[in-house]
């Protein structure tokens, strides 16, 4: 598996953040380590209350979901349909501190590995928009 960092090269069609943050094997590292600060950062307990007590389920989903959202293979589609993510939500009370924990633990898992530069940005900003459309109270 692949721990390089990723490349800072322009996204476009060609290199999509999924092919820029490394493919395959960074998403999934990514998603690993959004769940192992969320399950292990006492900052962030708000959100893993959240969650059930085993991570890997949802782990699990969050890269299928990651794949296809970045721009590479669309496995959550093929697994569990469109990801309908408001609705997927709805159960669960997302403000905004569950938002801003949200995007500390990504903030944090990015970091870990070494994401920076144009695709950090990029990230940084559409991670933003998705963890704001996504509360539900006030």
């Amino acid at each position: 598996m692949s721990t390089e960092p990723p490349r800072d090269t322009p996204l476009g069609a060609d290199n999509t953040p999924y092919d820029s943050i490394g493919g395959d094997p960074r998403v999934r590292l990514l998603a690993d380590a959004f769940y192992e600060v969320m399950d292990t950062d006492p900052e962030y307990k708000g959100i893993r209350s959240l969650h059930p007590d085993d991570l890997q389920p949802s782990r699990e989903k969050f890269y299928q979901f990651l794949s296809g959202w970045l721009g590479g293979p669309q496995l959550y589609i093929q697994q569990h349909g469109h990801p309908r993510l408001r609705m997927r939500h709805a159960p669960f009370p997302i403000g905004d501190s569950e938002r801003d924990q949200w995007l500390g633990c990504m903030a944090k898992a990015m970091d870990q590995l070494d994401i920076k530069g144009q695709l950090r940005t990029f990230l940084d900003a559409r991670f933003a928009q998705v963890a704001d459309f996504m509360r539900n109270r006030g």
